[in-house]
């Protein structure tokens, strides 16, 4: 008779290929297994070197356009290199370096950079500081006041200085007119040194005081209002609360726009290019406000040693190195003062 086959019997039989049932790799949950093992490597490796493939067009095009001609401008300053022939390069070690210090024109070029630097930056984060000041206060139209406040710097450097130059005009400038109008003799701003670097410093001022406005009016509205309110119960005026408030708070962006406006300043070229009558590099007929940059592209555009100009180029990264490490050792001590 047929002996019908009872539970244990069952749990008793031998699996073939293990104690419990597997997928073999040929059938269809095999595949499906080794598609997900393959999509999470996949994934893995997107998740690990997508972030690399975002950011290298900046690196491709820092290399291309920034690190490449870094390093060889600092090869050329280290060579005798003209225009005309700049594949001919001629091995003269620091020879460029000690040219352009010896030379008169590079401390003239220096000292015009310095003080319109100083003219420009003091009297423009001053003023730029007060209107952020009022517009830090609730006015109609606020929105349109501050956009007001970018419009210099949205503008051209050559139609504003264009514009100036006709201001400081020496017979039908309206500067020399209002002057004249309080008893004070024309002024020759385009051919004087200290005129004409005020009238540089002015352009810059003009141009850059909106853009610092309104970083110290974004500053100034992440200030905590309660400062202001114990001020207020404690009897502070406004004055003494944008003193004892306002100032200190404020202290970290001062010192940022000090240092990038510090930076501008070293690198002024559009201005007195432009304000020079006959629109030269030498910054006035006696160089009375050719700066630093003027000084690098008349010798190498003008006088066509790209080798000194090299050599004037790293000069002044060199300042700006200096005076980057200026601020890092002011903005430590700054973190630990407060």
């Amino acid at each position: 008779m047929t002996r019908m086959a009872t539970r244990s019997d069952i749990a008793a039989s031998p699996v073939k290929g293990g104690a419990a049932p597997g997928r073999t790799p040929g059938s269809p949950a095999g595949k499906e297994d080794r598609r997900r093992a393959k999509l999470s490597r996949r994934w893995q490796r997107d998740a690990r070197w997508s972030p690399y493939a975002f950011v290298s067009p900046f690196f491709l095009l820092f290399a291309a356009f920034g690190l490449f001609p870094l390093i060889y401008t600092g090869w050329a300053s280290l060579h005798q290199v003209e225009l005309t022939a700049p594949t001919d390069m001629n091995w003269v070690g620091l020879k460029n370096y000690t040219r352009i210090f010896d030379d008169d024109f590079f401390w003239n070029a220096a000292q015009n950079t310095l003080t319109i630097g100083v003219i420009s930056t003091v009297p423009q984060l001053m003023i730029a500081m007060g209107i952020a000041h009022i517009l830090n206060y609730k006015l109609r139209a606020s929105t349109f006041w501050r956009v007001a406040m970018l419009a210099p710097y949205a503008t051209s450097i050559a139609a504003a200085t264009l514009v100036f130059v006709l201001l400081f005009g020496r017979d039908y400038g309206m500067i020399n007119w209002a002057l004249g109008a309080v008893g004070i003799d024309p002024i020759g701003w385009q051919d004087d040194k200290w005129p004409g670097q005020i009238a540089v410093s002015t352009i810059i001022i003009w141009r850059w005081t909106g853009y610092n406005a309104l970083i110290y009016l974004a500053a100034m509205q992440a200030i905590p209002q309660d400062l202001y309110e114990s001020a207020a119960l404690d009897g502070a005026s406004r004055w003494r609360q944008f003193l004892h408030v306002t100032l200190p708070s404020l202290r970290p962006t001062i010192l940022f726009t000090v240092v990038v406006s510090t930076i501008g300043a070293s690198q002024v070229f559009g201005e007195p290019l432009l304000f020079d009558p006959n629109k030269g590099a030498s910054g006035g007929a006696e160089h009375q406000f050719q700066t630093l940059g003027l000084y690098l592209y008349e010798q190498g555009w003008v006088n066509q040693h790209l080798g000194r100009a090299s050599a004037i180029a790293w000069t002044m990264f060199a300042i700006l190195i200096v005076i980057g490490i200026i601020n890092q050792l002011i903005s430590r001590r700054l973190r630990a003062s407060s």
